[in-house]
C-alpha cells in the first residue's frame, strides 16, 4: 500500500537571517567527529531514523559507510550534554555552487522536548556557513519528527520546494 508523504525543501542565505536557540544549559557541546567514525554515524542513523523510516542506509555495509564518512566533503558533529550522545547532524557541501546540505539531522527519542534540536539546528546551520557557503539547505518530510518543520522555520529556514510522494511503508 502506498502512503502519502509531504517533502519539503528549505534553505537560509545569510546568517544574518539566522534565528538562533541558546544551548538548554551550560553543559552542551557539539564536536566535529575528527577523525570519521563511521560507527558513530552509523549508530545515530539508526537510532533516530527508525521513528522516521529512514531507510537507505540500512542496505549498507561497513566499506560504504567508512567511505562516506571518509569524503573529504561530508563533516559529521555530535551534541553531549555532559557525556551524554544526544543528537548529531551530517554536511555535505558543495564547493561548486557554494552550499551546505544538512543532509542528516536528529535527536535521540529520549531526549525530545528539551530544546536541544534548536539548538543543535542553530549550531548545525552556524557550522555550515563557516565554510564560506551561500546556501543552507536541508530536507524534511511529513514522516519525521512532528516539530521538525516548525524547528527549520523558527531558525530562519524558507521553503524553497514542496512535493507530495508516495511510498510503501510497512
Amino acid at each position: 500500500m502506498k502512503t502519502e508523504i509531504q517533502r519539503k525543501f528549505l534553505e537560509i542565505n545569510s546568517i544574518q537571517d539566522l534565528s538562533g536557540a541558546l544551548p538548554p544549559n551550560e553543559f552542551c557541546k557539539i564536536s566535529l567527529i575528527d577523525p570519521p567514525d563511521f560507527q558513530l554515524n552509523k549508530f545515530f542513523y539508526k537510532q533516530i531514523g527508525k521513528n522516521c523510516r529512514w531507510i537507505d542506509r540500512l542496505i549498507w555495509n561497513d566499506k560504504t559507510w567508512i567511505e562516506y564518512v571518509n569524503n573529504k566533503n561530508v563533516k559529521t558533529y555530535i551534541l553531549k550534554d555532559k557525556d551524554e550522545l544526544i543528537g548529531y547532524f551530517e554536511q555535505i557541501l558543495s564547493e561548486d555552487n557554494l552550499s551546505c546540505e544538512i543532509s542528516y539531522f536528529g535527536i535521540l527519542e529520549e531526549y525530545f522536548e528539551k530544546k536541544y534540536g534548536g539548538y543543535l539546528l542553530t549550531e548545525a546551520i552556524k557550522k555550515s556557513f563557516s565554510n564560506k557557503i551561500k546556501r543552507v539547505w536541508v530536507h524534511t518530510c511529513s514522516l519525521d519528527h512532528k516539530n521538525a518543520l516548525k524547528n527549520y522555520l523558527s531558525r530562519g529556514m524558507k521553503v524553497f520546494k514542496s512535493e507530495t510522494i508516495f511510498l510503501d511503508i510497512n
